[in-house]
């Protein structure tokens, strides 16, 4: 009599290995666990924090042990791995059963038992999806990509909205460079690094101060000013002089009557701004070197803004 042998489940040990590979770019799909959010994101192993370190969710700043973050699609492959592993396993173990007795004599009746293909169980596989912003984090050195511009480092959970704002700095300070040795194109790149500041401002600090469940402008220094003091209890302009902080708010009008005017002087811009060359129905004047001075005010601004606002919460 044969008995059934389980050598072929043995050699499988008590834990079956899945690797999970990251994709051609280097990437590994995360998905947070949050029921919330369960949004998708991807990290680059190797970049980031060295050693052991809980997980943050970018969108919603959930945070856990990094193996609560795998995604659904990397969890059902891994069990159709484990699924093929153990069901070739048995088939081997039970292929060695197999047996034929030939029948004898001239009556004899003979016996077999062997062992029929069955269909391999199909591996899910899956592919890491495409992200719209990569960023390698300022802090800690991760490499990651999100949905959308803002988020928190899934490594050091360290927030990237002053990150994103500097970038957008760059970027002037870059269009402004490229203005002085493009005289044809210097007005237009002037007034398209000014619009970059403002709009990049605006959004960093939507960001920044978004309660759940409004957002407000910042392109409208003043207002945006007080704002935070309500919202937060600080003054984001202290970081800056009176005559820098009046200087920058009369850029940021600017920016609006080239956006919605055409650039022409209206009598709003007349009365709020102390800007003694401005006439109702002639053009404003924006010269390279206010928008390169509203950089600088504008970094400090922000990081006062940025630190303020994280001390809050």
């Amino acid at each position: 009599m044969r008995t059934f042998g389980i050598g072929g489940l043995r050699s499988l040990g008590n834990r079956i290995s899945v690797p999970i590979r990251p994709d051609e770019d280097g990437y590994l799909g995360r998905e947070c666990p949050n029921p919330e959010c369960e949004d998708y994101f991807k990290i680059t192993p190797g970049t980031g924090i060295k050693g052991p370190a809980p997980c943050h969710c970018p969108y919603c700043g959930h945070t856990g042990e990094s193996k609560t973050f795998w995604t659904r699609e990397q969890i059902e492959y891994a069990r159709s791995v484990v699924k093929q592993k153990v069901v070739e396993a048995v088939r081997q173990d039970l292929k060695a059963l197999e047996f034929e007795h030939k029948p004898t004599g001239p009556f004899g009746i003979g016996i077999s038992m062997k062992l029929k293909p069955g269909a391999p169980v199909p591996i899910r596989w899956y592919r890491e999806k495409n992200l719209e912003t990569e960023i390698v984090c300022d802090q800690c050195g991760l490499r990651y990509a999100i949905y959308g511009v803002f988020a928190w480092c899934p490594d050091c959970g360290v927030h990237n909205s002053l990150q994103i704002l500097g970038k957008n700095l760059e970027l002037a300070k870059k269009k402004l460079a490229l203005a002085e040795s493009e005289r044809d194109l210097a007005e237009a790149l002037v007034a398209d690094a000014l619009a970059g500041i403002v709009s990049g401002f605006d959004g960093f600090g939507r960001e920044l101060c978004s309660d759940g469940n409004s957002r407000a402008s910042f392109q409208n220094l003043e207002g945006g000013r007080k704002r935070v003091q309500h919202q937060f209890g600080f003054d984001m302009g202290d970081s800056v002089t009176d005559e820098e902080w009046r200087s920058a708010c009369r850029s940021f009008q600017k920016r609006h009557l080239l956006a919605h005017r055409m650039g022409v002087i209206d009598e709003e811009y007349v009365q709020k701004e102390c800007d003694a060359t401005a006439v109702v129905g002639r053009k404003v004047m924006l010269a390279p070197e206010e928008v390169t001075a509203l950089v600088g005010v504008v970094e400090r601004i922000g990081k006062r803004l940025y630190e303020g606002v994280m001390a809050s919460r």
